[in-house]
């Protein structure tokens, strides 16, 4: 009778062969899963790590850059407030200013925002059918969803590095050979705040039928070409002031992406470091439990 107790205990402590998977392996298969998402995690860190450093030493740069460009739009501001025209300008052209790359957080969101709601509800002068020059991939798509027959002439390509007045000068020369029709220009960009904040903003650049039109310039004599020339140059002295702030606000932003991912994988990994020790200390509490089990049914 003894012998038979024993028997029935050993088979009792004993997996059964009918498919039931033991414990032991569930939790060997679980604390495999933990492991592998550990290492990727890790992974992530060092390369939102090393993205952050990256973007850190290139921001100091891009805000000096962006100090020397914001001349560009202060002359231009100068020019245009001695150069207002007397009626409200009736088709307005919108240049956005975005740039190719992502992983910048929402710099991209809110330029593309911005326009969205001024040609749905007017505001800044624009229109259901008002032209929309869009400058970077990202920009486009988010705007292509809804304003696609709006878009004229789109870029890309530029402010890879920090923007120069050639890529300027490029876009302004083809935005007028482009063929156009507008009375101004309104150029949406993000507008560099400090640091740690951005904001969508407006220039605007008048071209040259409402130049010639102002008061201001109708007090002095001048030729055809000198107006001509002088709204193609203010137009890429906006384009490169707008183009260089927004590069100083996408790697502020970028700057500011990685660090807030750096310290969700450092949370993560915390976490997850935790929960493998706790499945660990239980698959051995386990283990334990089964060979005391089997000593005891000995």
């Amino acid at each position: 009778m003894m012998y038979a107790r024993q028997a029935v205990v050993r088979l009792a402590a004993r997996p059964s062969s009918a498919g039931v998977v033991p414990q032991t392996a569930r939790n060997m298969a679980t604390l495999r899963e933990i492991e592998l998402r550990l290492k990727s995690v890790r992974n992530i860190e060092k390369i939102t790590k090393s993205m952050k450093m990256i973007a850190s030493t290139r921001l100091a740069k891009a805000q000096r850059a962006m100090q020397s460009g914001k001349q560009y739009g202060i002359a231009n501001s100068e020019v245009f407030q001695n150069a207002q025209p007397e009626e409200a300008s009736k088709r307005k052209l919108f240049i956005v200013i975005s740039s190719d790359k992502g992983l910048c957080g929402g710099i991209h969101s809110s330029v593309s925002k911005a326009t969205r709601r001024f040609i749905n509800t007017g505001e800044n002068g624009g229109s259901t059918d008002s032209p929309i020059v869009v400058v970077g991939d990202k920009a486009k798509a988010q705007l292509s969803r809804t304003l696609t027959s709006n878009f004229s002439v789109t870029f890309n390509q530029i402010g890879r590095d920090i923007p120069t007045f050639a890529d300027a000068a490029g876009v302004a020369d083809l935005v007028v050979k482009s063929g156009i029709k507008y009375d101004a220009i309104a150029i949406v960009y993000n507008k560099f705040v400090s640091a740690l904040s951005y904001e969508a903003a407006v220039m605007e650049v008048l071209n040259e039928e409402v130049l010639k039109e102002a008061a201001g310039f109708k007090a002095y004599e001048m030729e055809d070409d000198v107006t001509k020339d002088l709204a193609e140059f203010s137009l890429a002295n906006a384009i490169y002031a707008a183009l260089i702030e927004g590069h100083a606000c996408e790697i502020s932003a970028r700057r500011n992406a990685m660090d807030n991912a750096q310290k969700n994988a450092s949370d993560m990994i915390s976490s997850l470091q935790m929960q493998y020790n706790r499945g660990r200390q239980a698959a051995i509490t386990n283990e334990l439990v089964d060979i005391i089990t089997g000593a005891s049914a000995l």
